[in-house]
């Protein structure tokens, strides 16, 4: 509730309502014609009185009207606050007639008038041709029967209103004694809900709410709320008062007891402070020049009085310089069976990581105090890097922690800020290390390719320390300003681009790679662990879902393309909440999903296999991409148009492949008499190469011989095979260059649909790190120049139909998929 409002403090002067003819109503109209006042942000309720401020002409011309001719004024509430003229849409409905007790102008010129409420009525319609509002109105009375249950009512809602009023600091004694002496239910509830704290709107419910009953019921459930918010303030205040004396006591109880234990020569609390230090010092173990430097800080401390501008920095340094690990290192157990078990349990396939990782801790068990390698996990997201560090660690009984370097832009992020500025930390290395209280966890570092560099230096460069075997064991923090010693600590990093990491920084450590899951690696993921993780998640067992295999198969086929499983475990999520649904609701106690149920679910399938469709006209070629988040086909679409002998290129290309497609086309003027082109098409024509989803960026060395391909489709009116996708760059000589991400192309033209795949022949060596999924799908045909692929991807059928020009097949969907990042 809000105290009464009082009218403003001013020196009136009361002035009569201007008489002019145009302004002045027909003395015969009837008593349900009232001039009409729009008023913002307050509700006048019936037998209220309240000071209300006009300042809008029409306003003042109808209240003075009102005042001239002795007539009821009508109040009535905006809907929009800041509508300046309002009309009858802007206004509510339900208003509150009142008799014009005052009207004052102010010596500013403002106006004023004291407005008693006196009868609810509804707007029936407008009447036109006043300069202010008039309306047609239809009058609200209030029965006056009164029953036991309104008077039980109404005695409730005096009590809760009263109750309110104690909790004010401040209450009125008028409004109490107001409140204490209205024995009628419907003024006691206009009375309460005017002076209650509520929104305009609040009180326009109930002043629209004729019902009597309703009403009393409305303002008491307003006034609970308002009783609630009014008891937590409070508390909330007794709690602040108390905890404020609470200090002032204990401040006066310490200074006593500094004094008494001056006057008996006791030690005082500084001093035990100081002892406290003393004792950390020689427990942490440190070096012998670090506990020297230890031992100096704290001589100054001694001497330095508590009220010194330093003297909580240095105590903050002291703490973690004692709160090191110098010397506490866990023991490590290294059970290769067990290690190869941990992995098993936690990650499926990966057997070349695996193996790598057992051989490092093979190592590690023979020679101990030998110099770990620096081990950099790369791959897309969702393929398990993180969750490899924590095997790792759980494979040797010790202590895992983590470090994201993703966006760290500030080399102190890394070696920590000077002791001289306010609010000085250690870097992310050393926070951690004190936090596995520990020298020799597993350090993961998150995103090492995602570090950036600004004005405040180059993070990247301050990890070479970190990361380098022959520096590490000295390796200074700026905060702790000693060295300390990270020979120990098994640091793994983890990244998505192995180009984006810094070239000296790449060089201090031993890649790893993890390529994407095939579709049989994903299936056998989630069945092992992506479901029964989301099962847990959802609060379902295992027998109250059932996922079938099938549909297991068509969200990976059809709902997700990505390298790793992420997205396959939040879709699988949805499937089983979607089931958690039927199940809480008592729909069913046992549900089983199909590949029928999952467009119900999850709607239509999101990626479908048309490379026969879209490779269906000459000029349209299938390559093969690489992208972080694994592989993926691209499109090449190339067309003839009438020119000069321009090249255009569409497509969000980048240099790499702008300068592809210009090789090209010069390979093909070079070679256009043995393929049998017309060398004055080159001079007439303009040739537009363009690759879909024009969007999304793309660049890399990889796209030349589809071009190529595309190129020669086009001028020589033959089809590229449909079931036929092509990787490569080329050179002026016609030879094709080995390229990347062999296993993740072929990977991605398997789950396409291809079933032949053109490779450059000095990538025959990346045969074996293709899955044998995969392998089984396709067949390899290797070009050692770009003769080699003409011979083997065109239609052998015969030319295309020229009937109306190499155009789109019926069906062509202009929505071409693209890789979802910069492909190479």
């Amino acid at each position: 509730m809000s105290e009464t409002r009082a009218a403003p403090p001013v020196d009136p002067v009361e002035t009569d309502a201007t008489e002019t003819p145009e302004s002045r109503l027909a003395p015969e109209l009837p008593e349900d014609v009232v001039i009409l006042v729009p008023v913002r942000n307050t509700v006048l309720f019936p037998g209220i009185v309240l000071p209300i401020a006009i300042g809008r002409e029409r306003s003042i011309a109808g209240a003075q009207e009102a005042a001239r001719s002795e007539r009821r004024i009508g109040l009535v509430l905006q809907r929009d606050a800041e509508v300046e003229d309002p009309g009858p849409e802007d206004l509510h409905e339900v208003g509150t007639a009142a008799n014009i007790l005052r009207y004052v102008t102010t010596v500013d010129g403002t106006h004023h008038m004291v407005c008693q409420g006196e009868q609810r009525f509804r707007v029936l319609d407008y009447l036109p041709g006043h300069p202010f509002l008039v309306a047609r109105v239809e009058w609200i009375t209030s029965p006056d029967t009164v029953s036991t249950e309104l008077e039980a009512r109404a005695m409730y809602l005096r009590k809760r209103a009263l109750e309110a009023l104690e909790l004010l600091p401040q209450s009125p004694a008028e409004l109490t004694n107001a409140i204490q002496n209205t024995s009628s239910a419907g003024p006691l509830a206009d009375m309460i809900a005017s002076f209650m704290d509520l929104e305009p709107e609040d009180k326009q419910a109930v002043l629209e709410t004729f019902d009597l009953r309703r009403r009393v019921d409305l303002v008491v459930e307003r006034l609970n709320h308002r009783i609630e918010v009014l008891r937590l303030t409070k508390h909330i205040d007794d709690e602040t008062k108390a905890s404020m004396d609470k200090r002032q006591r204990e401040y006066m109880l310490r200074e006593q007891l500094r004094t008494i234990q001056r006057e008996l020569g006791e030690a005082d609390e500084a001093q035990s402070e100081i002892d406290e230090l003393q004792e950390a010092v020689a427990k942490a173990g440190m070096p012998e020049d670090v506990e020297a430097h230890a031992r100096k800080e704290l001589k100054r401390f001694e001497r330095m009085p508590e009220a010194g501008a330093e003297h909580a920095m240095l105590r903050t340094y002291l703490d973690w310089l004692t709160g090191m690990p110098w010397s506490h290192t866990d023991p490590e157990a290294i059970d290769l069976t067990a290690a190869r078990r941990i992995l098993d349990e936690d990650h499926y396939g990966l057997e070349k990581v695996k193996k790598r990782i057992i051989e490092f801790l093979a190592v590690r068990k023979l020679n101990p105090t030998g110099r770990s390698p620096i081990l950099c996990f790369v791959g897309p997201p969702g393929v398990g890097k993180t969750s490899l560090g924590k095997s790792i660690a759980r494979a040797m009984s010790l202590e895992f922690v983590r470090a994201s370097l993703g966006g760290v832009h500030d080399e102190a992020e890394i070696r920590g800020h000077r002791r001289t500025y306010i609010g000085a930390l250690p870097g992310n290395i050393v926070q951690a290390i004190r936090k596995a209280e520990t020298r020799n966890p597993v350090f993961m570092l998150d995103e090492v390719d995602k570090l950036g560099a600004g004005f405040h230096g180059d993070p990247s460069a301050a990890l070479l320390e970190v990361l380098d075997p022959e520096q590490n064991a000295t390796f200074q923090d700026n905060y702790l300003g000693v060295a300390f010693d990270l020979s120990r600590v098994l640091f793994i990093a983890t990244a998505n681009v192995l180009d984006q990491i810094p070239g000296p920084l790449r060089d201090r450590m031993e890649v790893i790679e993890l390529p994407g899951y095939t579709e049989d690696e994903k299936f056998e993921i989630a069945k092992r662990y992506l479901l029964r993780r989301q099962l847990e998640a959802t609060g379902l067992d295992s027998g109250a879902v059932e996922l079938s295999d099938d549909a297991l198969r068509a969200l990976i086929r059809d709902y997700t393309r990505e390298a790793g499983c992420r997205n396959l475990e939040r879709e699988i999520g949805a499937v089983l909440r979607h089931a958690a649904v039927r199940i809480a609701e008592g729909e069913t106690a046992r549900r089983s999903i199909e590949v029928s149920d999952l467009p119900d679910i999850l709607g239509p399938r999101r990626f479908e296999n048309d490379v026969a469709m879209r490779t269906a006209v000459p000029g349209v070629a299938t390559g093969l991409a690489w992208t972080p988040a694994g592989g993926d086909i691209l499109f090449i679409e190339a067309t003839r148009t009438p020119g000069s002998g321009k090249l255009i290129l569409t497509g969000q290309l980048g240099d790499v492949m702008r300068e592809s497609a210009q090789a090209a086309l010069s390979l093909l003027k070079a070679r256009a008499a043995s393929l049998e082109i017309d060398e004055a098409l080159f001079e007439r024509s303009d040739l537009h190469v363009h690759v879909p989803a024009g969007a999304i960026p793309k660049d890399g060395p990889s796209a030349g011989v589809a071009m190529y391909v595309a190129l020669v489709s086009l001028l020589t009116n033959r089809n590229v095979k449909p079931d036929r996708a092509v990787t490569g760059e080329i050179s002026l000589r016609g030879l094709v260059l080995p390229v990347g991400g062999i296993k993740e192309k072929c990977v991605a033209a398997a789950r396409a649909g291809v079933s032949t795949v053109l490779l450059p022949a000095r990538n025959r060596k990346d045969l074996e790190d293709i899955p044998k999924s995969a392998r089984e799908k396709l067949e390899f045909v290797w070009l050692d120049n770009v003769g080699d692929a003409t011979a083997v991807i065109f239609d052998r059928a015969g030319e295309a139909e020229e009937a109306d020009g190499p155009g789109p097949p019926p069906g062509w969907d202009s929505g071409e998929r693209a890789p979802a990042a910069t492909p190479h």
